[in-house]
């Protein structure tokens, strides 16, 4: 019988997934819990996110038992299984305005979590094939992933959109896709930011051309392009005033949360707090004052960074990081162990979604970043996203230990 462990399996990175999510299971049950005078009162979050890790520990141990030709069978079916599932959340009940989840039996089901599984594995395939020329390996992928980012932004899911979109990128960084022409890619989005401050418009402008110039790229095509971010430049004034009020109101409170403090403004600032008032060590578990008072909003998803460190502090918080960091840092290994193209590509892809959102999301614990309803990976309250996030370091360890196969 084969066994589960290789003298090849990443125990380094194996260990690490398993302290995330114990890390996860605290911070839950503390944010599951209130403290009313010398009593405490719990709701049963952390018992439900206690049967979703065993349940990723099953996980585990069947993606490293199935073989993984078995496994590639299942990847085209999986990403239709994908869109019809991203499809049927609109026949849902909306929660809070937004059709993200399937409900079945008690537990819900966010099938946007399974876009970004299904996507690397089957992008990664499209982007491995022998001889594919650069553009037919950009836009035969391309198709592959507008689908499902269209649904999910419909959704509205903007920071899982966002999640799909930097993936891509480092999936097609990964596969060799020239660097400059993906940074000629983004230029547009980069012309839309600066629109707001055309002095730094124009320095971006000027920045381009010299790097296409010194690129030794044909007059004609370096005048392209710069019209092109011209049309991007006149044309966000209008896509503004499209955007409904509220929609306004988050991007302009991201720039001055103060500006709404009892609305807009109110979950950036009381995480900010919440974060600063750990200061070195923290107030004690179960002691966070900005949580046991309700202050801190989706305390138990978006912001449950911001319950850590209020409780366990500026210590608590860097040992997070680096645990985070040490994590990250076993993927990159396994990317360049790795002798089969494929597998580097989808390695990269799972590290890109799981590195942007960790950035992200505690970017946005201590206001550097606006509201974006992006999880953080292993630690947030979440049955789908824990079970998704898991599936992919099994992967990770599948191909750790399977190099050469």
């Amino acid at each position: 019988m084969k066994p589960l462990f290789n003298r090849e399996f990443d125990k380094k990175l194996f260990f690490l997934w398993i302290i995330l999510m114990f890390i996860g299971l605290v911070a839950v049950y503390s944010a599951s819990t209130l403290k009313i005078e010398d009593g405490y009162v719990r709701s049963d979050l952390y018992l439900r996110q206690l049967i979703f890790v065993i349940l990723s520990f099953i996980t585990m141990f069947i993606v490293l038992k199935i073989p993984t030709t078995i496994m590639e069978i299942f990847i085209y079916p999986g990403y239709i299984l994908t869109l019809v599932l991203l499809v049927v959340v609109f026949f849902m009940p909306p929660v809070n305005n937004a059709y993200r989840w399937i409900s079945i039996g008690g537990f819900s089901i966010q099938p946007s979590e399974m876009a970004k599984i299904v996507l690397v594995l089957s992008c990664a395939k499209i982007m491995c094939k022998a001889n594919i020329s650069k553009l037919h390996m950009l836009l035969k992928s391309f198709v592959f992933l507008i689908i499902p980012f269209i649904l999910v932004l419909r959704q509205p899911d903007l920071g899982t959109a966002l999640v799909l979109i930097v993936m891509y990128v480092v999936m097609l960084a990964q596969a060799g896709f020239p660097l400059l022409i993906l940074f000629i890619l983004m230029t547009p989005i980069i012309s839309m930011i600066t629109s707001f401050f055309i002095p730094a418009f124009i320095v971006f402008a000027l920045l381009l051309i010299f790097l296409l110039y010194k690129s030794k790229f044909s007059l004609p095509l370096i005048s392209f392009i710069i019209v092109i971010n011209l049309f991007f430049l006149f044309i966000t004034p209008l896509l503004w005033n499209s955007l409904r009020p509220y929609q306004q109101n988050r991007i302009l409170t991201f720039i001055d949360p103060t500006r709404d403090p009892l609305n807009t403004g109110y979950q950036v600032i009381q995480a900010r707090i919440a974060v600063g008032s750990g200061q070195l060590l923290g107030k004690g578990f179960l002691e966070g004052t900005q949580k046991n008072m309700n202050f801190l909003p989706e305390q138990h998803t978006d912001f449950i960074f911001s319950v850590l460190a209020e409780e366990f502090g500026f210590i608590g918080s860097v040992a997070l990081l680096l645990v985070f960091l040490f994590f990250f840092m076993r993927i990159v290994k396994n990317i360049y162990r790795s002798e089969i193209k494929e597998r580097q590509i989808a390695m990269a892809g799972i590290f890109g979604y799981l590195f942007f959102q960790v950035s992200i999301n505690i970017a946005m614990n201590i206001g550097l970043m606006p509201t974006t309803g992006i999880t953080l990976p292993f630690i947030s309250y979440g049955g789908s996203s824990l079970l998704v996030n898991s599936f992919a370091v099994a992967l990770v360890l599948k191909y750790s230990q399977e190099k050469d196969v």
